[in-house]
């Protein structure tokens, strides 16, 4: 544009620009950058990551020089291949636009990859840090592999060579049972099919419908390292780890590493050494079956031969078999009859023992047997009349010293120090003044003696107190009034 004449003041001479006001700035600008950079592919390491509750990505690009601001609107976010994080160098696709009420240029984030093999192996190294901090490639949560299992899972491709591979392979060695879990092995979703496969098979119930897996084989064949990124993610690395069936990784060649290699419980170099590592070769088996029984039978008949020489060298030592069993007889016959007469033989001493200790029991002996028995009796008697009499007395004692204690608890003690008891007709004593009527009859107690009595009227506070009878006075009759 060239430029416009100017007066010595400073403005623009004979031109009458028009005045615009800032939104249509704004607008003119938009249109004018987005026309310019509808499609770009900018590089560059992210910065300020910032993840709000609305679902979109915030972030800047930046370099050595300068900083674009970023946006990726939440239906974009969820299919990026390649989940952002400070630091990471990546190569992002957009488009540039401007945001007027900040007076600002943006980057609209529309897709995203890691920029280079570089930025990948950086990306990984870290990530491996981070899950084993975490314990998850330790060796104590490896299992062991099933000696011959009766199914195999295996987490792949279903349209690719590697699942034909593992099958032939299966085949030759040893036929099984095989369920494919269809995944993506590559690209977008992939790492979250693959975790799913680990986790759906684990979710199977042992004599289901569907049988549950005795071993996993999780395999992707050779490619690249971002083409095996789908295997580094922390989703598959967890889900392997989480498995509680023993799990075989075999991504890729021998030389290809990925992270779920770590967390496997047996890592196979290719797809095809995973199906040799699940089942042995049957007929390595069959021959090892046949030469074991062979060696079995080789073992038996040299136990028998040897057990029927030795029987035949035992025959010639000891002779005919049945004279030994008529010699036998003999002596058992003769053990018998010694035992019979030994038998009556001591049947006989006892017998003379015993009528002999019957004939010294003498009519003398047994006279003084007698008197000394009596001699005890009497002399047991005597004690027992002695320990008798003692016991009586004793108890006659605990009986007094019993009854000097009921005398000292009783009431009767206590009228003798001074106190009556007051008792009704019935004779059950008066216990307060509210348990007598005016006329009632009772008996006064004291300690040596009983006196009848009437209960007097009943007097107030106020009443004057009754004059003090002197002896004599009254009726002379011999029954007083009490109260």
């Amino acid at each position: 544009m060239a430029e416009l004449p100017l007066s010595p003041q400073g403005q623009a001479a004979g031109v009458n620009l028009p005045v615009l006001t800032v939104t249509e700035i704004a607008f003119a600008i938009k249109r004018t950058i987005e026309g310019a950079f509808g499609r770009v592919r900018v590089r560059g390491e992210i910065s300020g990551l910032r993840r709000p509750g609305s679902g979109h990505i915030y972030l800047d690009l930046k370099d050595a020089d300068a900083v674009i601001a970023s946006v990726c609107w939440r239906g974009t976010a969820g299919r990026l291949s390649v989940r952002p994080e400070d630091g990471m160098e990546v190569i992002v696709t957009g488009r540039i636009t401007t945001y007027g009420p900040q007076s600002k240029y943006q980057l609209i984030i529309e897709d995203m990859e890691l920029a280079g093999e570089g930025a990948l192996l950086k990306l990984i190294e870290e990530r491996k840090k981070k899950l084993a901090a975490e314990g998850l490639f330790d060796a104590d949560r490896k299992r062991p592999l099933p000696f011959l299992p009766d199914v195999i899972g295996v987490v792949t491709s279903p349209t690719g060579a590697v699942i034909r591979d593992i099958l032939h392979r299966l085949a030759d060695r040893f036929p099984r049972h095989v369920l494919i879990w269809p995944a993506l092995v590559q690209g977008k979703g992939a790492a979250e099919q693959v975790a799913a496969g680990i986790e759906g098979f684990n979710r199977l119930a042992p004599g289901g419908a569907v049988p549950r897996p005795d071993v996993i084989i999780v395999a992707r064949g050779g490619g690249s390292l971002e083409d095996l990124m789908a295997f580094n993610e922390e989703v598959v690395v967890r889900a392997a780890a989480a498995s509680r069936i023993p799990l075989i990784s075999a991504v890729g060649h021998e030389t290809d590493v990925t992270l779920i290699d770590f967390a496997a419980d047996v890592r196979a170099p290719t797809p095809t050494a995973a199906a040799e590592m699940a089942v042995p070769v049957r007929m390595e088996l069959l021959a090892s079956v046949r030469e074991d029984g062979a060696r079995l039978t080789a073992a038996m008949t040299r136990r028998v031969v040897e057990a029927r020489d030795r029987i035949a060298q035992l025959w010639r030592i000891a002779g005919n078999p049945r004279r030994l069993v008529e010699d036998s007889a003999q002596r058992l016959d003769d053990r018998a009859e010694r035992l019979t007469q030994a038998m009556a033989g001591l049947v006989a001493e006892r017998d003379g023992r015993y009528r002999t200790a019957a004939a010294g029991l003498r009519p003398r002996a047994l006279a003084l047997t007698i008197a000394h028995g009596r001699e005890r009796v009497r002399l047991a008697a005597r004690g027992l009349v002695r320990e008798g009499a003692r016991a009586l007395d004793d108890g006659a004692k605990r009986l007094g010293q019993l009854t000097q204690l009921l005398a000292s608890y009783s009431y009767e003690s206590v009228l003798a120090r001074g106190f009556a008891v007051v008792r009704d007709g019935d004779g059950r004593a008066i216990m307060a003044k509210a348990a007598t009527h005016p006329g009632q009859a009772v008996d006064i107690a004291f300690h040596d003696g009983a006196v009848p009595a009437v209960v007097g009227g009943r007097t107030t506070s106020s009443a004057p107190r009754p004059r003090a009878r002197r002896r004599g006075d009254g009726d002379g009759g011999s029954q007083g009034s009490l109260l």
